[in-house]
């Protein structure tokens, strides 16, 4: 395999509902897509950096300058016999898995596609429908977070995840618990508390939850090797698992019990791959993330949450909860029964509407292996 050409794409789409986080409120989302060619087909990814620092320290500006400066050069014009080899092959460019994900992600399709495969086949996948949970953020009053609960679960979620945050846990969990019973329920609170917190946190333990995500620093496993001593409540990582081997470490210091594989966050499929099967040897379940990624970036989400070890509902939710009209064609629904379907195409297996992209577009740039190898 071989990428002859990159086109990126920096677009900017409304969001369908505002989406609060621990982080703040989002209206919109500013995302990028990189389109490559080869071998007579294309293949398409996302990053899932936004337009700010507070996920991560990636962000928009800082993909597109690693992609077009450093990254592009060590990709365009060079035989892969393989997609596990991009990621390799970007090694001397230190952190940015963002950036890296945005490429490695889209060489797979292309590889996909080249095959005539599903990208689920020739990723390992072992199930043709995936469970879907949905991510609620928080809301303006407990509620319009009831109201929020009961369209979710009329709608055929099979698992409800709450943003909590100092202020907003607590009364939301127990609220949701009245209201709903004993639903399959998790919180996640993007890094919002410190050990200090571990008191006041011990207080969701009554209220059975599935986990608590990612409770203390982005940065940090050994305070949560310390919290989950003082909790029964499982604790599941996500933003501190950038690495395969930052999972190897939580995993043998008992920092979590659950593990949200992004791929974004760890350098795309490949290591989202490590990472998956580390975890299965160790009994670990993984889930599968989401970042209010377009269809296109959905997509490779399904795909990859239909390996074996992902054996709880993601965040990886019908389109239309999140954009209208999306960037594929067919969008991404949800089965009566809780589960999307792995989509049977070529590669990811959905349609890109390029005028949609277009339309959404506020930048863009083409690529080729002769510019970059000047």
């Amino acid at each position: 395999m071989r990428i002859d050409r990159l086109e990126l794409f920096l677009c900017r789409l409304p969001l369908v509902h505002f989406f609060e986080t621990s982080f703040g409120r989002s209206y919109d989302r500013e995302f990028i897509l990189a389109r490559v060619e080869g071998e007579g087909h294309e293949g398409w990814g996302e990053a899932v950096a936004e337009g700010h620092p507070y996920y991560s320290g990636e962000t928009t500006e800082t993909v597109w300058h690693i992609v077009t400066r450093f990254l592009a050069p060590l990709v365009l014009g060079r035989e892969f016999a393989h997609p596990r080899e991009v990621f390799p092959a970007m090694k001397r460019v230190r952190t940015h898995n963002m950036a890296k994900a945005l490429l490695e992600m889209a060489a797979w399709d292309l590889h996909a596609k080249i095959q005539g495969q599903p990208l689920s086949a020739v990723l390992g996948g072992t199930r043709d429908r995936i469970a879907s949970g949905v991510s609620i953020g928080i809301q303006d009053s407990l509620d319009q977070l009831v109201e929020k609960v009961a369209k979710e679960r009329a709608a055929g979620y099979q698992r409800i995840k709450i943003k909590i945050k100092p202020g907003w846990d607590i009364e939301a969990v127990e609220r949701v618990r009245a209201m709903f019973g004993d639903i399959p329920l998790m919180v996640d609170a993007n890094a919002a508390y410190t050990l200090d917190d571990a008191a006041h946190l011990a207080r969701l333990d009554p209220y059975d939850l599935m986990m608590i995500e990612q409770p203390l620093d982005y940065d940090d496993v050994m305070d949560h090797v310390t919290l989950q001593k003082a909790i029964a409540t499982p604790i599941c990582l996500d933003e501190s698992i950038h690495t395969v081997r930052i999972g190897r470490d939580a995993i043998a210091a008992k920092a979590c019990r659950i593990i949200n594989i992004k791929p974004g966050r760890v350098g795309g499929h490949q290591q989202s791959i490590e990472l998956h099967d580390l975890c299965a040897a160790n009994d670990i379940p993984v889930w599968h993330g989401g970042m209010l990624e377009s269809g296109i970036g959905r997509a490779h989400n399904i795909h990859l949450a239909s390996l074996p070890n992902f054996r709880l509902p993601g965040d990886i939710a019908a389109s239309k909860r999140y954009y209208v009209p999306d960037l594929i064609e067919p969008g991404i629904d949800i089965g009566p029964d809780g589960t999307i379907a792995v989509p049977g195409g070529p590669g990811i297996g959905v349609n890109v509407m390029r005028d949609r992209v277009e339309k959404a577009t506020e930048r863009h740039l083409v690529l080729t292996a002769s510019e970059v190898s000047r």
